[in-house]
This record gives structure tokens, sequence and C-alpha cells, in this order.
């Protein structure tokens, strides 16, 4: 998994901790606004205004062929403006094996592009008044030690400053049940030491600050943290093309996208097929997303293209949260740069004069991204099953196409 960091690159670099296509214009992802058409002229004003560039046709259409002409893209982009699909392109293969080719319907791995969900899910229970975010980990959960137990809160861990070290991962472990992967990740989580003090800004979050928060929904809700998650966020926004599948759906699943990973010597092999590879790049090391049998509670998890546009819009309508709740979900909380800021799920970032928020992700032979500009309606989406896709340099492109700036490397924004 790839964590933040701080600049506006560095944010979509920390988002991603780490073909022929067809636009459909006017199919509608959700219910529209009574008298709002499906598609807007490209010379409106104000925020209704629809930018040429993410027209078909536009910079940012031809940039994402180009990329896929070039083989260096495989998966879906999506560009939503109030509900309303602007563009959708596929390219690529879905299974190289069985012929099964990218579609918009295609669920991809989120990664940390999923992390979010956990944030979520934790502010629905602060909303009817289950938890509080100033409650500590010891008012929820035992087997800590007294220094986290008693001095981390909900808070620290959702906003990043818990000052949590998590121990070393087993990559190369093949897990092959449900139970197995969550008594691994309970017990890595109750390993985790204090490395800093609590309240203070970090540049990293733990990776045991997710598993912690979400065992705290599973204590709090009193079920499994995957099976709050379907029924609380994904059925609740209507993803039904969303889920925490297992590694045997992944492998029988014509819907599901399989990762390919790229090898030393540049060749690429389908990892949930080949548990024995794994990828050779230093900030995956010796990872095979393959072989967690089901994402570690609190992390990653599949979706199409559509539903997370969904879910960008159940984030402001009041489908998951109420409006105050929602706001504090994406609320700044640390300054990550000039234009950069920290919240409890995606990172934001001023672009263009906008308010702009989103969570990338990426494993060997997965990436995802989604981005909401909730100032002028708009959510975008990336999500690839290939793991050499310049995907901070798409983002970009993306931002740049709706927002008329493109984000500078430095995080400064404008």
């Amino acid at each position: 998994m790839i964590l933040k960091s701080d600049s506006v690159r560095g944010v979509a670099r920390r988002r991603m901790l780490q073909w022929g296509g067809a636009a459909i214009a006017g199919v509608p992802l959700v219910r529209a606004r009574a008298g709002h058409t499906d598609r807007l002229p490209a010379g409106s004003s104000g925020p209704d205004r629809i930018p040429p560039d993410t027209l078909p046709g536009g910079a940012y259409d031809r940039y994402v062929a180009q990329l896929a002409a070039a083989g260096k893209f495989s998966g879906v982009v999506l560009l939503s403006h109030r509900g309303r699909t602007v563009l959708s392109r596929s390219y690529g293969m879905a299974d190289r094996e069985k012929g099964v080719r990218n579609r918009e319907g295609t669920a991809f791995s989120l990664s940390s592009a999923g992390k979010p969900f956990h944030a979520v899910a934790i502010l629905q229970l602060a909303q009817q008044g289950k938890l509080r975010l100033a409650d500590t980990v010891g008012e929820h959960l035992t087997g800590f030690p007294r220094d986290v137990a008693e001095r981390v809160t909900i808070h620290h861990l959702l906003s990043g400053m818990s000052g949590l070290k998590s121990p070393a991962e087993d990559v190369r472990r093949v897990f092959h049940s449900r139970d197995e992967v969550h008594a691994y990740y309970r017990r890595r989580a109750r390993q985790a030491s204090p490395a800093g003090v609590p309240g203070l800004p970090d540049t990293d979050h733990a990776e045991a600050e997710v598993t912690i928060a979400a065992l705290i929904v599973e204590a709090v809700a009193g079920m499994t943290y995957w099976d709050y998650v379907e029924e609380q966020i994904f059925q609740r926004c209507g993803m039904t093309g969303s889920a925490f599948h297992t590694r045997p759906q992944w492998l029988t699943d014509a819907n599901i996208a399989h990762p390919y990973m790229t090898l030393a010597d540049g060749s690429q092999v389908d990892a949930v097929r080949n548990l024995d590879k794994s990828s050779p790049r230093m900030e995956t090391l010796g990872k095979n997303p393959g072989r967690t049998y089901i994402d570690a509670p609190g992390d990653s998890g599949f979706a199409t293209a559509p539903d997370l546009v969904r879910f960008a819009h159940a984030l402001t309508d009041g489908t998951v949260l109420d409006r105050p709740w929602a706001d504090v979900l994406t609320a700044a909380k640390n300054p990550l740069g000039p234009a950069g800021f920290s919240t409890y799920g995606p990172p934001a970032m001023i672009v263009g004069g906008q308010w702009t928020y989103g969570r990338g992700g990426g494993n060997p032979g997965v990436g995802a991204n989604w981005n909401v500009y909730p100032d002028t309606g708009w959510a975008g989406v990336i999500l690839t099953n290939r793991d050499d896709v310049p995907l901070v340099e798409m983002i970009g492109r993306e931002m740049q196409a709706i927002t008329g700036v493109a984000p500078p490397p430095d995080g400064s924004g404008g």
C-alpha cells in the first residue's frame, strides 16, 4: 500500500498507496435534479459549464487513448458531472487467459483507494451516537498496551496522528480463509508500537491505524468490517458491482479484472494465478495481492467506476452521512504543502480555485483513483489492472481537464 506524502504529486502518489472504448454520454449514475438535462453545452458558464477537455474527443480522452494505443493503459476512466456520465472509456483485457475485455461494469481492486470506507463507517456510528471521535482505543478494544489503549483516540486514527508504527508485514504469506486474514491483521494491530506522540501531525498513515479503526467498527456494530461496509455503504449507495471479493471469486468471476504484475524482466503475469511470483519494485518489493484471501479489514475492496461515482455523490447528498458528518469527513485536518490537506479519509487540495478530494491506491497489478470536485459537481475515476501505468500523470491530466489548471509538482494548488 502506498501512503500519503506532502505535495500534490505526493498526494497523488499517496493516493496510489501504491483497449478500444466507447463514450457514454447522458447515462445517469444518480438521480438528477428536477429539470437537469443530460448534457449541458460546453459553453455554459459557472459550475454547470462542461469544459471542452472533458468531452469525448477532448484533450483528456485523446490522452488516455494514446496511452492505451502505446500499451501503457488497461482499465477504465470515467468523468461525471452532477451524476451524468460525460466520458467513459474502457481499454484492454480484464482476463487475458479467457479473452475477457475490460468494460465500464468491470470491478477492479482498489488497494488504498478503498481506505475511506472505514472512515465513513466510523462517522456513521458516531452520527448514531454509538461512539465518539474522542474515545480512546481502550474504550472499545482490549489487548492493547496502555500507552495505546489510553492515549490514542479514534480522531488520532482517522487523521493519521496516532504516532503508531506497524510491525513488518509478511508479504509472502498465502492466506486461505477470511478467518485467517482477520486473525493475522488483528494480531498485527495489537503489535503496533508508539513511535511518536499522539496528536502530532505525521507524514504517513500507519497500517495499524486503519486496522484498529476497522476493529472498532466491528466491536460497535457487532459484525465483520467487510459485512458492515457492504451493507451500510455499498448497498445504501447502490454500488451493486462492489464487494470484498475473495481470491476464489477473483479467479472465477468474469466481472473482476485480474491484476497484471510486472516482473523484473519487464514481462507481466496474472498475479492472482501466479502466487509464487512477486513484485520486484522497491515500493511493493515481494508483494503479490493475490496472496491475501480477502482484503485486510479497513483496506481495499473491489468497485466499478460507476459505483465509485455513486459513492462520491453519496458523500454529499445524505445517503451515507448527514451533511454535517460528511463535512467532518472531508474537512481539512493537517497541511500537506501550500494547498494540500489531510482529512479523515480522502486527501484534499485546492486546484484551480476548486476544493478537490479523493483517494488512490496501488499494488502489483493494481491502480485506482477517484476524485470529487464538490464546488462544480464533477467526479473522476481511473481504474487499471496493470502496475506500469502512469497513474500520477493521469490524475494530473484529469484535474487539468476539469479545473483548467494542471496541479503543480510542488503541491501548491492554484
